[in-house]
């Protein structure tokens, strides 16, 4: 290493001799004016081909050996005519000028050059990054087709969805690569858009790959000797391109593959919906029927025609919930928000349901001050309609059925109790779950109710009425947006 040190100022010096030598000989036959001036051209080669130190040495031995072999009295270092300290003077400055020059022109040379490399390096970085469409595939570019004039890839850490950093490729060990997942993990919760990551002292760098405010990810490489942090400044961007592109293709793939699911899905319920319905429907058409034209049908006849009839519409009620429970989940149902009466949506209601209700006691309380409610109309009268459906169906028919509405702080508050055996721990689980218990199902019914509510940005509360009974609460808040959309349950 001191032989490389040492070996520009020793061509320097032997340079500056050469020069001497050639200019002996012609000691006599040329002014020593003009033997002055071919001293400069040792110093410009060393400034060109050896740097700026080598030519300063050169300038200073120039001027010591003119004094020494040409000047007179020669060989010797004393002047004897005082305007020969003036050519010194003006052979020194000129070869310091010249060596000023010349170095600044091999740096420039030099910082072209490297900007050349870099900028080749970089564009074959950029068409092995070009390609890429996974994450494994970045990291094999970085590994195989890193240019060495920008370094050596130690490890790529790719931040996944939850925040945390996952390594892609790695050629440290296991612990130190999970240590660096947690500082970068630590880096990214806490640093800004742009931020860089602390240096170590000893060892490789670490690159975060910001692209635009997002971290995608760090590369860990041990740069090439003068490399430029601009150049691995715009690698990194490079590389934080291609793994944001590669997270948008598969946002893309997968929003198309939801698409495809939801067709698939819209396709299947449609089919069923038409599958199912339309046997159940002649089944209580076929039941009415035969209740018209024979008359004279035992009781057990009538009676078993009825029980038909009841399943059958039982059956078509299941199917409907568990249709309207789909389309809910796949969450392309719209609130269509309008300013209502609630009495009027309670009414609606009631009526679409009287056939359940012949018979039995309704008790309706709603105030008439009580002030509108910004809903949808429609999917507020499927889920009074769940609500009572339940009622009836858990209640004797001698029990009554109890729906009110009240103000409340945080906006209005609609109850819906009956006289039944009330909820018990399978009906609440079912509720919360959004499943059906066995034998009936008002679980789905009420998640039904449960998911409506949501979308209008409200609470559902289950308990059992004061006299015995189930007693659902539904809190609807004073103003919501027009535009919410039914959340999948």
């Amino acid at each position: 290493m001191h032989r490389d040190l040492f070996r520009p100022y020793l061509a320097a010096t032997v340079a500056v001799c050469l020069v001497a030598a050639i200019a002996l000989p012609l000691l006599g036959h040329l002014d020593l004016a003009n033997i002055a001036m071919l001293f400069p051209l040792a110093v410009l080669f060393s400034s060109i081909r050896l740097g700026r130190g080598p030519a300063v040495l050169a300038a200073i031995l120039s001027v010591a050996l003119f004094d020494f072999f040409f000047v007179p009295p020669r060989f010797t270092l004393v002047v004897s005519d005082l305007q020969y300290l003036l050519t010194f003077a003006v052979l020194l400055a000129v070869a310091l000028t010249t060596a000023q020059l010349a170095s600044h022109l091999r740096y420039e040379r030099d910082a072209a050059r490297s900007r050349e490399h870099a900028a080749v390096a970089l564009n074959a970085l950029a068409q092995a990054l070009s390609g890429a469409l996974t994450v494994d595939s970045v990291g094999d570019a970085l590994l195989r087709r890193m240019p060495a004039t920008i370094g050596k890839t130690r490890a790529l850490l790719v931040r996944s969805d939850t925040g945390a950093f996952e390594v892609a490729v790695s050629c440290l060990s296991a612990d130190e690569a999970a240590a660096l997942c947690a500082e970068a993990t630590r880096f990214a919760a806490a640093a800004p858009a742009g931020a860089a990551m602390p240096a170590p002292e000893h060892g490789a760098r670490r690159l975060p790959l910001w692209s635009g405010a997002a971290l995608r990810g760090v590369i860990v490489i041990d740069g090439a000797p003068g490399v430029a942090q601009a150049t691995l400044d715009t690698m990194g961007a490079l590389i934080a391109i291609a793994l944001e592109r590669i997270h948008y293709v598969d946002v893309a793939r997968t929003t198309e593959v939801d698409m495809a699911t939801e067709r698939l899905r819209n396709t299947l319920l449609a089919a069923l919906s038409h599958d199912i319905r339309t046997p159940l429907t002649a089944l209580v058409g076929l039941a009415d029927t035969l209740a018209l034209t024979e008359p004279g049908l035992s009781n057990e006849g009538v009676v078993t025609l009825e029980a038909i009839r009841e399943e059958a519409l039982r059956t078509s009620s299941l199917v409907n919930n568990l249709l309207e429970m789909a389309r809910f989940k796949s969450g392309a149902v719209k609130l269509k928000r309008e300013w209502q009466p609630l009495e009027e949506v309670v009414g609606a209601a009631l009526a679409a349901r009287q056939r359940l209700l012949d018979g039995r006691t309704i008790e309706v309380d709603i105030p008439q001050d009580l002030p509108l409610v910004n809903i949808d109309a429609v999917l507020m009268e499927r889920a009074l309609c769940n609500l009572i459906e339940n009622a009836a169906k858990f209640s004797p028919r001698s029990g009554a059925i109890a729906i009110s509405a009240r103000r409340v702080d945080t906006g209005v508050a609609i109850e819906v109790s009956d006289q039944g055996p009330g909820l018990g721990a399978m009906r609440q689980q079912a509720a919360g779950a959004g499943e059906a218990p066995p034998g009936g199902e008002s679980g789905l019914g009420l998640a039904i109710v449960r998911t409506i509510v949501a979308a209008h940005d409200g609470t559902v509360e289950l308990g059992e009425a004061r006299g015995g009974g189930a007693n659902v609460l539904i809190v609807l808040p004073q103003a919501a947006d027009a535009t919410a959309q039914v959340p999948a349950a």
